[in-house]
């Protein structure tokens, strides 16, 4: 009896230490599946959420249109799924900081195929800072949905797309940057982005 005990009681508490490490590797998930709580809208383009998901789509001004978290965030990992509609020239900001819609901080691009997708883009200052090998993009897949996860760590920053790593980029001026995590759409219009599964794992 003893033993069954002592069993029952090991499976009950490896079980626990399966959720708990199940639960850390989900991490927080910054987008509630209901409404944009958290988040703050720059510019006039639309943002929005339908069945689940988050959606940013072209307004009558076409112009540019971010959507940041109210939080900064320094070393972390961020996964997202997405899935392109229409153009889907979009991007994955982080250590960003708005006035409007101009942004100063770092993008991970998403974009139409051969657009560099998983490559690393200064806004407002020295513009491309690494694009991911060309073998490498056809690891996009358009009009599907798409997984991307974004490492930043102190300087260095590490992006994969569907299982496949992009690029990895080492820059002082990113690491002692401080901003929010913010999703793009692109001026132009005819732009339809969606989003999902947005979750974030923070490092002290």
């Amino acid at each position: 009896m003893k033993i069954k005990t002592a069993i029952s009681t090991l499976a009950v508490s490896l079980c626990v230490m399966a959720m708990g490490w199940t639960q850390e590797y989900q991490g927080e998930s910054l987008f509630n599946g209901e409404n944009l709580d958290g988040w703050e809208q720059h510019g006039d383009e639309k943002w929005y959420v339908e069945d689940g998901l988050l959606i940013c789509e072209s307004g009558p001004k076409a112009d540019y249109g971010y959507l940041s978290t109210k939080e900064f965030y320094d070393n972390f990992e961020l996964t997202l799924e997405f899935m392109q509609e229409a153009d889907g020239n979009s991007g994955v900001f982080f250590k960003s900081t708005f006035e409007g819609t101009k942004v100063t901080g770092w993008q991970v691009e998403v974009a139409p195929p051969g657009k560099h997708s998983g490559g690393i883009y200064e806004s407002y200052g020295r513009g491309w800072l690494i694009k991911p090998n060309p073998e490498k993009e056809s690891a996009l897949k358009m009009g599907e949905w798409n997984k991307m996860t974004i490492s930043v760590m102190g300087p260095t920053v590490t992006t994969w797309l569907n299982g496949v790593q992009m690029v990895e980029f080492t820059d002082d001026k990113i690491g002692a940057g401080k901003g929010a995590i913010a999703l793009q759409i692109h001026d132009g219009g005819g732009i339809k982005v969606k989003w999902r599964n947005i979750k974030i794992k923070t490092v002290q």
